[in-house]
């Protein structure tokens, strides 16, 4: 069964909580979503294998551990995803970058796919899906499956702000799946929204209404 890592390191949670207050500005709130999402990051590649490797120093040689020719791949669900596109890449910078959009079909409920670009090699990489939001957990659910059928075996979800609902969604729908999330709140409002929540993350991103 996939692992659910809360985050609970006072950087991020002060930091989340200017995210929430409805009182900060988008040019601020995107700066933070990125803080945020590079301090996850730096949590949720903890297990990455090292191999041993060895340096010159200005002094000696030296033997030491670098990454252990993982590749990593990083995909935002659009749009609201993208907010936490830079920060995982200041931490991550050769991490190739890999795109996907849904929307929900207004007659079925269900997600649509209508936009999926992801690295030629997708099938050798560790991806990390991004979106702020893991509300019901359709979409993030949706998204997983469109990647995994293309050929992806190793997923994991980073989310800001996650509800019991869709941890449990996606938990039910893809137990291989490690979801990192820097906190699980109450529940889910009568229109889906997370209580307490940010609001909706993309308009809070990108200005809109």
């Amino acid at each position: 069964m996939g692992k659910i890592f809360v985050m609970d390191h006072p950087l991020i949670r002060h930091k989340l909580s200017l995210i929430r207050d409805k009182n900060t500005g988008s040019k601020e709130f995107r700066e933070l979503v990125n803080e945020v999402a590079m301090l996850m990051a730096y949590e949720a590649t903890r297990d990455l294998p090292l191999t041993e490797a060895e340096v010159e120093t200005p002094i000696c040689p030296c033997k030491t551990k670098v990454l252990a020719g993982k590749k990593i791949g990083v995909v935002p669900i659009l749009r609201a995803g993208l907010g936490m596109l830079d920060g995982v890449l200041r931490l991550i910078p050769a991490a190739r970058v890999g795109h996907i959009g849904l929307y929900r079909d207004p007659e079925t409920l269900e997600p649509v796919e209508y936009y999926c670009k992801l690295p030629g090699d997708i099938t050798e990489r560790d991806l990390i899906v991004l979106d702020p939001m893991l509300a019901t957990g359709g979409s993030a659910s949706a998204a997983i499956s469109f990647i995994k059928n293309r050929g992806c075996k190793s997923i994991r979800m980073m989310n800001l702000i996650a509800a019991p609902e869709g941890i449990e969604r996606v938990r039910r729908d893809h137990p291989d799946v490690d979801v990192y999330v820097a906190c699980v709140d109450e529940k889910l409002n009568d229109h889906g929204y997370i209580v307490p929540g940010l609001g909706d993350a993309g308009d809070r991103l990108f200005g809109t209404k």
